[in-house]
């Protein structure tokens, strides 16, 4: 059987049993919120998977392993801290499908989940391309992917610290936190999630069909612009903190990091 078939296969059993796991644990604490911790985790999962199993040049698999092993464990980890710390009080938006998934929730829950785990092995078509690319020569574009992914990994570090910051301040409860870059972006952190895939499709586009990983940049886009992103995460912010949201929405920039709007 070919690479491509068997290694996302493999991929995908691992992490659909994880979220088969994750869902029971979910039912049992009434908190679909902890989803977003292991879609996080389950990258390094499916990248350590195609760096042992996967037939491309060491050095550069490793340094792909290295580079989602790095985002997928920092960002699981910080909502890990997050959704942990609020265990018992569930994220507005898994509120807001509970109540309109009711009396059949948990089912679609369980079927959300495995989604999840779909898009884990669909969004690691960058990942696959490369653990398979026998190429011993580092090219140019590798190396700017490479460096992108390093600003993005920090600039995205730096958005959640300064939002963590924010909220552990009980005096800022029900503001809108417009300190550092969120002063720029109602949304940095994803924004510079959105870059860190940018750099894993041009890392790729090196490897044969590496174009083909554009698919994951532009699913990630509509997933934040149109799904569980943006609209979401501004619809609870509305219902929360009313006409202080409504004011910052219209002056600062929605995705990318951009000067106030008078």
């Amino acid at each position: 059987m070919s690479q491509l078939v068997l290694l996302p296969l493999i991929g995908f059993i691992a992490v659909s049993i994880i979220m088969i796991l994750v869902w029971f644990w979910a039912r049992k604490i009434g908190n679909a919120g902890i989803v977003d911790i292991f879609w996080a985790y389950n990258f390094p999962v499916i990248a350590i998977i195609y760096f042992f199993l996967g037939e491309g040049y060491y050095e550069r698999k490793l340094i792909v392993l290295i580079m989602v092993c790095v985002w997928g464990a920092r960002l699981g980890t910080y909502l890990f801290v997050r959704v942990l710390s609020h265990i018992k009080e569930e994220d507005g938006r898994y509120k807001q499908l509970r109540a309109e998934w009711a009396p059949i929730s948990n089912t679609k829950f369980f079927w959300f989940f495995q989604m999840q785990a779909f898009s884990n092995v669909f969004l690691s078509i960058p990942f696959l391309l490369v653990s398979i690319n026998p190429n011993p020569e580092f090219s140019l574009l590798e190396k700017i992917g490479t460096l992108l992914w390093l600003v993005s990994i920090c600039g995205e570090t730096l958005a959640d610290r300064q939002l963590q910051g924010f909220k552990t301040n009980p005096e800022n409860k029900g503001k809108v936190c417009s300190a550092g870059l969120w002063n720029y972006s109602r949304h940095p952190n994803y924004f510079f999630e959105w870059m860190i895939w940018v750099s894993y499709f041009i890392f790729t586009l090196s490897s044969p069909y590496g174009w083909v990983s554009i698919i994951c940049p532009l699913s990630i886009l509509f997933l934040l612009f149109k799904v569980t992103g943006i609209p979401m995460t501004e619809e609870q912010a509305l219902r929360s903190k009313g006409d202080a949201y409504t004011k910052y929405q219209l002056t600062t920039s929605a995705f990318v990091p951009w000067f106030k709007k008078k």
